[in-house]
């Protein structure tokens, strides 16, 4: 006998056995460990791209939320906003091959009593919210320029802290006429480096440095000499002990009385983070960076860890760590750490926590190298010049090439989880605006 099978059956078959992958893809996902990074800067790309390295697929799913498609460097903005190209990495391409869930979209909100963050996708023309849960949560927000309640900074200022700002500022520069004066406010190491870059890269500009105290406060001697005669040689006007008090179109206005005229104001007087953490309940300083303990876990919420400007870290010379990319480099690899041992039964190892010392960029030939001691003291000694400039140049081109290569050294047997994942908190988090880049 002929069995014959009509069309609509063979449909309905496949159909039918569709629906029973996608339930099991679904069930093989809600068993899995889910980890969550939040932000794709120095902290947060290298952590992601080690934990997939360290971590088995089998048995973890690693998603990146970020707000930018890109990995930017942060520490070449300022060469940005003078008019130069930097590289960027696609963060498609960088996590390509390793198994790495990206989002492209902003952070809103933590909810650690629930484990689930809320995001709002900025792809497609258009925000849609949703949410993501978590068993363990990776936070590396960053920071962002902060006005030090100065009126007129959010109006009229300029930064170098993001690139879609440091790209405002390159436009502002590039109308600017022969003579067109740029100040820089603030003193630290990104006032200096972005006076310095803007007066090399653009000599036709009138650039003036405002300094809260004396310039390079914190070097040794003879770096403040070093620092003081490239400013000299670039053309940058220095004012030591000048505290602005408000910014308008046009001018900044000092504590003084003194009214200094500005075609582009450049602020740079302190970094703040985001309200997220604080919001949602985690324990954070008043500053609002969230409280470690020595392996870089929350110390109100074990299942989140913290690393870069987010995490308030005490060094292992007792003091805080301050925010800088070494920093994020030194607190994302203990947390690394932590994270890998807690979840497979190992030892968790403790990562030197340093703060070594300052590279400092003036223009693309001369640089200073300070270091200083473990009571944060700089040294007597001080590397400058060309020299200086290539050790930093060398470390940048390291950093960007080990966060874009997150594979290279990918072990064959990667470790596995020590017990069944908790499945208890867990929320239908995967949504369709996820795209998996493996």
């Amino acid at each position: 006998m002929t069995h014959v099978t009509c069309g609509s059956c063979q449909e309905s078959g496949r159909r039918s056995a569709q629906g029973h992958e996608k339930r099991a893809n679904q069930q093989e996902l809600q068993m899995k460990h889910r980890i969550v990074v939040l932000g794709a800067g120095y902290a947060g790309a290298h952590t992601a791209g080690n934990l997939a390295r360290r971590l088995s697929p089998a048995d973890t799913e690693i998603t990146v939320v970020n707000a930018e498609p890109d990995f930017v460097q942060r520490l070449r903005l300022h060469q940005l906003a003078a008019g130069q190209e930097i590289e960027t990495r696609k963060l498609a391409d960088v996590f390509a091959g390793t198994g790495i869930r990206l989002r492209v979209a902003r952070v809103t909100a933590v909810d650690p009593e629930r484990q689930v963050v809320a995001v709002a996708d900025t792809e497609g023309g258009g925000e849609a919210e949703g949410e993501l849960g978590y068993d363990t949560l990776f936070y590396a927000l960053g920071s962002h320029v902060a006005d030090g309640g100065v009126p007129g900074v959010t109006e009229h200022a300029f930064d170098v802290a993001g690139r879609p700002s440091a790209l405002r500022l390159r436009e502002r520069l590039d109308g600017l006429g022969a003579g067109g004066r740029v100040l820089v406010v603030g003193d630290g190491l990104t006032g200096i480096e972005t006076a310095a870059e803007i007066a090399e890269s653009r000599p036709g500009l009138s650039v003036t440095l405002v300094a809260h105290d004396e310039l390079g406060a914190r070097l040794s001697a003879g770096a403040r000499s070093h620092l003081r005669r490239a400013c000299d040689r670039l053309g940058v006007t220095v004012l030591e002990h000048t505290r602005v008090e408000a910014v308008e179109a046009a001018r900044v206005l000092c504590a003084d009385g003194t009214a200094l005229a500005s075609d582009a104001t450049v602020w740079t007087a302190g970094f703040a983070v985001s309200p997220i953490a604080a919001a949602g309940g985690l324990e954070v300083t008043e500053n609002g960076r969230i409280v470690v303990d020595r392996t870089m876990r929350s110390v109100s919420h074990p299942n989140v860890y913290a690393a870069g400007d987010s995490a308030y870290a005490i060094g292992d010379n007792g003091r805080p760590l301050p925010m800088s990319c070494a920093s994020a480099g030194y607190t994302s690899m203990q947390a690394i750490g932590a994270i890998v041992g807690r979840l497979t039964g190992r030892k968790i190892p403790h990562t030197k926590l340093e703060y070594v010392g300052n590279h400092i960029s003036l223009g693309r030939r001369d640089g200073i190298l300070q270091m200083v001691d473990e009571e944060a003291q700089a040294k007597p000694k001080y590397l400058g010049g060309r020299k200086a400039a290539r050790i930093k140049s060398g470390i940048l081109k390291t950093s960007l090439w080990a966060t874009s290569h997150p594979t290279f050294g990918m072990p064959k047997r990667r470790r596995r989880l020590t017990a069944a994942p908790d499945t208890s908190a867990h929320t239908s988090a995967h949504t369709s605006a996820e795209k998996a880049v493996a």
